[in-house]
């Protein structure tokens, strides 16, 4: 059974590429015309003053993502095909909300600026929380359609053409925010980024993925969470990545502030913007493809090392630069190390567990993940109304911290041989 479904994957890898890369590459489209780095927090800036509701959004959507993702890859693990659920949750649920985001702001952002603050926060929840409790299942279908040595150039491949188009867009972004009034113009790129969703929902629904040969039994929820924590005692390489990974992860902590550090000290304007957007999209479109290369070959714990680096060296160009053009290598690094750890934070993971135990090692990864992703940005947001100073300060200790743990601490997991996460019984298909 399992050689049947290796051909399948073989025969039908052309395809699976190919509209998976549509997926990928509208869906990072969309999220590039509403940038949680860029636009969303401009929109917030506009509805309060306060630097903290800002670092809310990437707090909200950290922990409405990651935090659910344990209760779903129970459920996951025990499907044989995972498509028709991702493409539900992904659909109603992660996709849907923005359409009334633009509604809200559209009608509601001038004379009702609290009122759509939180309607903001609450679509930032449920598109979050749907896209959480798809990945585990969502992310094992990748792994089940694309082969190892394809997935990091898969990934580089579609976010890039994804964050090129978005690089693009940024033109037209900052005509929108110049040329369109207040609110209209925000409206508008929720709506543009609700159509382009629509086209990567169409991506995803044209998968081919095979039956799995291998499932786990169902279990009650209470014994599953039982078995997690003898994942973390028996795989020491593992325990090291999340330790590594999360202090590096605290680096991420100003993402959404660089263009408010920018728009305070220098009083960008929508052009102004947009150019910085362009920069940050160009930067992860060129270095996605060139990681996502990379990191096949090479392994993602050097990809991650990368990212954190990256990230303290965009701390430390934005501490010392005195224009606008001086934010651009801020910019520059910035997108490097976000597209790093887009590349390979979930790549590396399927490296540590065998086949049927994926979608608990994604899950497990991300809940435990779940306060370092909600608490930086506060913390960020916090420190950033004392000082911008301060909060570059920490970005650089954390990144550094984080990428030399990262080099020498972890063992690159494609040379481990991964070992079950228990004894339970599997199922196998008939014919077997």
């Amino acid at each position: 059974m399992a050689a049947k479904t290796d051909d399948f994957v073989r025969k039908n890898l052309p395809w699976n590429f190919s509209v998976n890369l549509i997926d990928i590459t509208f869906i990072t489209l969309s999220f590039s015309l509403i940038s949680r780095e860029t636009i969303m927090p401009l929109l917030i800036d506009n509805l309060t003053d306060s630097k903290i509701a800002i670092g809310l959004v990437p707090a909200i959507f950290s922990i409405c993502f990651y935090l659910p993702q344990l209760f779903a890859a129970n459920h996951a693990e025990r499907l044989t095909r995972k498509l028709p659920y991702v493409m539900f949750i992904g659909g109603l649920m992660e996709r849907v909300p923005y359409i009334f985001a633009g509604v809200v702001v559209y009608f509601f952002a001038k004379d009702s600026p609290t009122l759509a603050l939180l309607a903001i926060y609450l679509v930032i929840a449920l598109g979050a929380f749907g896209a959480g409790i798809a990945t585990p299942a969502w992310f094992t279908m990748i792994g089940k359609v694309l082969p190892v040595n394809r997935r990091g150039i898969f990934f580089g491949v579609s976010d890039g053409l994804g964050t090129l188009m978005g690089f693009i867009g940024a033109y037209f972004v900052g005509v929108i925010l110049d040329d369109v009034a207040y609110p209209q113009n925000f409206a508008t790129l929720f709506f543009a980024a609700s159509f382009f969703m629509g086209v990567s929902w169409c991506g995803l629904a044209l998968n081919r993925e095979p039956e799995s040969p291998v499932v786990k039994e169902h279990i009650p929820l209470s014994r599953y969470f039982r078995q997690l924590p003898a994942v973390l005692r028996r795989n020491v390489n593992f325990r090291r990545f999340l330790l590594s990974y999360s202090i590096g992860r605290f680096s991420l902590m100003g993402a959404s502030l660089f263009i408010v550090f920018g728009n305070d000290r220098y009083g960008l304007s929508g052009a102004e913007v947009g150019a910085l957007t362009a920069v940050l999209l160009g930067s992860q479109a060129v270095m996605q493809l060139a990681l996502g290369w990379l990191g096949d070959r090479r392994g993602h714990k050097l990809i991650l090392t990368v990212f954190a680096f990256a990230s303290a060296g965009a701390a430390l160009a934005a501490s010392l630069a005195s224009s606008v053009i001086g934010l651009i290598p801020a910019f520059a690094l910035l997108g490097t190390a976000l597209a790093a750890d887009r590349i390979s934070h979930l790549n590396i993971v399927l490296e540590f567990a065998v086949p049927e135990d994926q979608p608990t090692y994604i899950g497990l990864t991300n809940t435990l993940l779940a306060p370092v992703v909600f608490l930086a940005p506060i913390l960020g947001g916090w420190v950033a109304d004392r000082s911008f100073q301060q909060l570059f300060d920490l970005i650089l200790i954390f990144g550094a911290v984080g990428g030399v743990l990262l080099a020498l601490w972890v063992k690159e997991p494609r040379h481990v041989t991964p070992t079950p996460m228990s004894q339970d019984k599997a199922k196998k298909k008939s014919g077997e």
